[in-house]
């Protein structure tokens, strides 16, 4: 059969290769040829003792057959033969080998090839596998992106490749093989091998992997399980589902432990978020630390000037504070590091815990990584107080000579005047006519007039609010580096008329490794915004929130928007009814509140590689923040009848510089290690300059030179310099016990000399018991931790100064009035934390508890000093507040089809919160704050949000005490009315996935607590709430309670009160406890349905991800609180107070529609 073969000779020679040549005949009979006279017959694994013995040193990246043959034949006596064709079609061939047996190298090759090698003395023939085929493919995550380092396995089979930086992968497999692809941090998809065309497989995110990635104190990234305190990382898309104006509201009901609180006072809506209660008796002193890519930002508020929401010399302006700013799409997701165990690393400003806020970075991307995020919101109020439109203005006591109630604008032929009351206790509309106000004659009618309820008098004056949004980025990167640049622009008009604001941002994230053992990088974000008008808020005269309670039901709202009274432009606003009451539109579009802001945000930074076990971080970032505001108050305006202006200019800067030194190695195969040593220095600066003048020469020019006085002018400064020094050494055993021990120590610039250094340790411990113990079979997965730290807090600076403070007039000064105290320590802060994490039922039920308790000490408060001593206050270190609490988290998958998709996360948590100790000399109770007559008192036994006020006097039997006029009587002191903290809070998430199609909905509330309301008060004592109708036919009330009788003791109450003096009475601005009210809610706060399109409708357009949503937020409320929202606060100038309602403007629903295009 031969001799009609052409046979060629195999050129055998120490070369670079040999071929076998094409025969005549078919290949497989000439194989079957050459296994006929081979003796031995190699195919890996295979135990040829001759090729163990020979060992070879190389290093191969996308090598050709014939480059890696040659480079064995160079250091063996061996030669290779193969047929030209395998050099072909073989895969490329990646090889690293350090003095290791040909044996194994030839195993390598056949698992990356399928290969098969025989040998024949010195030379090895090289023969194609039957049954052997090469898949290539790509792996990638939903949105296109490559994952490199992806894991490749053919299924029951040690074989196996990790994807390129490409995501790309070339595997040699058996026939119809199944392969299993892996990543972490994503679901492991099992697909059967396609031959041919490159496979393309999609992992999806697993958000409970165990062995996720999360970002901890300092930037420092961990595995999950090797944590020993308790932490929650919140994605980008979860905390925008509803595309927040603020991204801080994006986390509300979906960390357990964490609190947001905020007044509800404009577009900006500064927001106080505190984790597991309060450690300080300062309100202030109780934020937790926000840190953006390592770099802290401030989150303080700059007071207005006016310090308190209740009738002050003007109203509390909130103009935002550093958090507000961030650009919710540049956040690429927000770790919150809830106790000190976790935040020891920061230092004495994380006491309070941190949410490290990581931001989005430069990756590679399948198209132009080009990214447009486009968003509309609508606000509209849709819960409004239960106004009442069936009576009008009047006292209740003005009757005309048949004994009927009567209105008169102005004294009349009808009788004296009864439109000069802000109260609505007058006649019923019923169709009758009296003289009213005329706006034409801007005085009273010259004819009776219908007796009309205008029932829109006050929802009319809102508006639909409305905010556009759009963001652009581009992104890239390769094996050396990334960048990721962004542009951001906001348009937002709330829901009060000429309101808003308008904000640019940019940012930009890069890193490029410039040699094998050093990388470098920098992340700049720079926001810049700017407001013609922010509302005024509180309970004062110049606030809208001060009309909308004084507004009447015959009052049309029409009257009032001419503004200015015919012929006195911008000298006397029309206010027909009283000078106490500010015409609506006068405080909406001339009494404004002008703002410009900017911020950056940034640090630069290097990774340096100092030898392969240890590495060196060098890092310098930036936290400027500067604020240009206006004042503006026009001719008559209550306050200034001669108009106000006032200008204000704030500068802060912080500075940071970091080291970190980090050593990581294997003691042994059991024992871990990894230590780091850090300095940091801080160096904090802040400038505030207020100008006003009171009074203007011209009306409606507001200059500082317009005063009819020179301006009065105001300097604040204030300096700061933390310098640090602190490390951390990890210890981990099997890969299934875990310690990390810490050390800080701070050295402050405003604690006093003796007293400026503190050192602090923490201590975290896990272990993973489903590896040390045979558990039940539901039982995946269970972890216990526990964490024990203490942590110190300095205070505010010159809390030391003994000198001469600065006035507002030049050359002079004032006499300090805080007694200088020398030797005041830093708070100290003990906190201890256990917990589990446990994975049930294969991953598809996630449990995460925690038990913690924290102790904070040495407390640093003002205290009030007898005015004998020459001062008014003293600071001391007094006062000891411990927080007990627990939290859980429960993760399911309800279902978990193929089409179908149904996950639901619960949180819930619970703070006690007790006050052990206080200073002594101060009658054991500490004021908080206060707004109107309900104060914020902590005591001995207490919590620090108690509040204190006037109630009603009762029997011992509770019932409610009258005196001998039928009214409530007065109380001697004050009382424990209730606590404004909840007794605990919850929110469950829910995600539906159908196919292309995701409904999320979050449902969040909380239960207990109570809120003082001043609105309520002054509502219902006016008589401007359906619930006043009681008592108005009649005429009086007769109020359910006792007397006190002369004997002692008590008999039911049978005297009539006239009905407004009764209600004066009973929801009096001093009784708080009528006018509190249970501040439980359930809250509908999140819906969105959101639509990925199918990559195959997108085709060829270019267009790699296209996205549409439509969502809504707080969309119904459940609660008895009887004003716009039980979620509200007030703002005392620069604090908010929690429990506390003073002045309230509306929260509205919001609806918007997102669009999200990846090119």
């Amino acid at each position: 059969m031969t001799t009609n073969r052409q046979i060629r000779a195999i050129i055998k020679m120490k070369t670079k290769l040999q071929f076998l040549r094409k025969f005549r005949f078919r290949k497989i009979e000439f194989l079957a040829l050459i296994l006929c006279f081979v003796n031995f017959t190699y195919a890996a694994p295979n135990t040829n003792q001759d090729l163990k013995d020979v060992y070879v040193t190389t290093k191969l990246t996308d090598a050709s057959l014939t480059e890696t043959f040659s480079a064995i034949e160079r250091q063996t006596q061996f030669t290779f033969v193969f047929d030209s064709a395998l050099s072909q079609t073989a895969s490329p061939i990646t090889l690293s080998a350090t003095h290791e047996s040909l044996d194994s190298v030839l195993r390598k090759i056949t698992t990356q090839t399928g290969l098969r090698f025989t040998q024949i003395n010195n030379t090895i023939t090289v023969l194609k596998s039957a049954g052997q085929q090469v898949v290539t493919g790509k792996v990638v995550d939903k949105e296109g992106v490559p994952l490199p380092g992806a894991t490749v396995m053919e299924q029951g089979t040690s074989n196996g490749v990790t994807t390129d930086f490409d995501g790309l992968f070339s595997i040699s497999i058996t026939n119809s093989a199944v392969l299993e692809v892996s990543f972490i941090g994503f679901e492991t998809q099992t697909v059967a091998a396609q031959t041919g065309a490159a496979m393309t497989v999609v992992l999806e995110a697993n958000v409970n992997a165990l062995n996720e990635v999360v970002v901890t104190a300092l930037g420092i990234k961990r595995e999950e399980k090797r944590l020993g305190f308790s932490q929650a990382t919140i994605s980008a898309d979860n905390l925008s589902q509803t595309m927040p104006t603020n991204w801080s509201s994006g986390l509300k009901g979906k960390v357990a432990g964490l609190n947001i609180v905020s007044s509800g006072s404009g577009p900006l809506n500064s927001q106080q978020i505190t984790l597991r209660g309060n450690n300080s008796l300062n309100p202030n002193g109780n934020n937790a630390l926000i840190v953006v890519d390592g770099v802290p930002v401030n989150s303080e508020m700059t007071t207005s000037g006016s310090s308190a929401s209740y009738i002050g010399e003007d109203s509390p302006i909130d103009y935002g504070n550093g958090i507000s700013d961030l650009n919710l799409d540049d956040i690429e997701s927000v770790t919150v590091l809830k106790g000190p165990g976790a935040t020891a690393l920061y230092g004495s400003r994380a006491a309070n815990g941190a949410l490290v806020i990581t931001t989005k970075s430069g990756k590679q991307t399948t198209g132009l990584g080009l990214t447009y995020n486009s968003s509309v919101n609508l606000d509209v109020i849709q819960r409004w107080p239960d106004w009442q439109y069936e009576y009008g203005q009047g006292t209740g006591k003005s009757f005309n000579a048949a004994g009927d109630p009567y209105y008169s604008y102005g004294g009349s032929e009808d009788g004296n005047n009864t439109g000069s009351t802000s109260s609505a206790w007058g006649p019923r509309f019923d169709g009758q006519e009296y003289y009213q106000y005329d706006p034409t004659v801007e005085g009273q009618s010259l004819e009776r007039q219908p007796w009309t309820a205008y029932k829109d008098n006050r929802k009319d004056f809102w508006r639909t609010g409305v905010t556009f949004t759009n963001n652009l980025s581009l992104q890239g990167g390769n094996d050396k580096g990334s960048m990721r640049l962004s542009v951001g622009h906001s348009k937002n008009e709330w829901i009060m008329p000429n309101t808003g604001y308008e904000r640019i941002t940019a940012s930009i994230n890069s890193n490029y490794q410039i040699s094998e053992h050093i990388k470098i990088g920098s992340v700049v974000n720079y926001n810049n915004r700017s407001s013609d008008n922010l509302p005024s808020t509180g309970y004062n005269n110049g606030s809208i929130a001060y009309f909308m309670i004084f507004q009447n039901p015959n009052v049309d709202l029409d009257w009032l928007r001419p503004i200015w009274q015919e012929g006195q432009n911008q000298i006397q606003q029309i206010q027909p009814f009283s000078s106490y009451i500010d015409n609506p539109y006068l405080i909406a579009y001339e009494a404004t509140n002008p703002l410009a802001s900017s911020q950056i945000v940034g640090n630069i930074f290097s990774n340096i590689d100092l030898a392969p076990n240890l590495d060196l971080m060098l890092r310098a970032s930036l936290n400027t923040y500067n604020q240009d505001r206006e004042q503006i108050r026009p001719y008559s305006i209550n306050r200034y009848k001669n108009g106000f202006y006032e200008t204000q200019d704030i500068w802060k800067q912080e500075v940071n510089t970091d080291f970190l030194l980090s050593y990581k190695n294997d003691l042994s195969e059991k024992i871990g290690l990894s230590a780091s040593v850090g300095g940091n220095a801080m160096d904090y600066k802040y400038r505030r300059t207020d100008a006003s003048v009171d009074g203007l020469v011209v009306p409606a020019v507001y200059k500082l030179a317009n005063g009819i006085n020179n301006p009065i002018v105001q300097t604040y400064d204030k300096n700061k310099k933390v310098n640090s020094l602190y490390g951390l050494v990890s210890l981990s055993f099997e890969n299934k016990l875990f310690l990390d021990v810490t050390g800080r120590n701070d050295w402050s610039s405003t604690l006093p000399t003796a007293n400026n250094s503190f050192f602090y340790p923490s201590a975290n411990a896990s272990v993973i018991l489903s590896e040390v113990f045979e558990l039940p079979q539901a039982v995946d997965y269970l972890k216990y931790r526990f964490s024990f730290a203490e942590v110190g807090n300095d205070t505010d600076p010159y809390k030391t100064s003994k000198y001469y403070s600065q006035s507002a007039f030049p050359s002079s000064a004032t006499v300090p009035t805080n007694l200088y105290n020398g030797n005041f320590k830093p708070e100290i802060t003990t906190s201890f934390e256990t917990g589990l994490e446990a994975r049930l039922l294969k991953n598809r039920l996630n449990l995460d508890a925690t038990i913690y308790q924290t102790l904070t000490k040495n407390q640093i408060i003002s205290v009030p000093l007898d005015i004998t001593t020459g001062y008014s206050s003293g600071v001391l270190n007094s006062g000891e507040v411990r927080n007990r609490g627990v939290e859980l988290t429960l993760t399911g998958k309800i279902f978990d089809a193929k089409k179908f998709k149904w996950s639901s996360t619960l949180t819930f948590s619970r703070n006690w919160n007790k006050v052990m100790e206080l200073a002594d000399g101060i009658d054991g109770q500490q004021e908080i704050g206060s707004g109107g007559n309900a104060t914020l008192l902590a005591k001995v036994g207490g919590t620090t949000t108690a509040i204190y006020g006037y109630g009603f006097v009762r029997s011992p039997e509770g019932e409610i005490v009258y005196d001998n006029a039928g009214l409530p009587a007065y109380p001697d002191e004050i009382q424990y009315i209730g606590d404004a903290s909840p007794d605990w809070k919850a929110g469950l998430y829910n995600s539906f996935n159908f196919g292309p199609v995701t409904l999320n909905v979050m449902l969040d509330g909380q239960y207990g607590g109570i809120i003082y309301s001043q609105t309520h008060h002054k509502l219902t004592q006016q008589g401007k709430l359906r619930s006043t109708f009681e008592g108005r036919e009649e005429g009086f009330i007769v109020g359910d309670g006792v007397v006190l009788n002369e004997d002692g003791t008590y008999s039911p109450n049978t005297t009539e009160a006239i009905t407004p003096d009764w209600y004066n009475r009973y929801y009096r601005r001093a009784n708080v406890e009528s006018n509190s009210f249970d501040a439980s809610f359930l809250k509908l706060r999140e819906v969105s349905l959101q639509y990925a399109f199918p990559k195959r409708l997108l085709g060829n357009s270019g267009i790699t991800a296209l996205n549409i949503s439509v969502f809504g937020r707080n969309l119904a409320t459940v609660s008895d609180f009887p004003i716009y929202d039980p979620e509200t606060a007030a703002l005392n100038g620069d604090t908010i107070l929690p429990g506390i309602e003073m002045g309230q403007m509306p929260s509205p629903a919001t609806y918007g529609f997102n669009l999200k295009v990846n090119l």
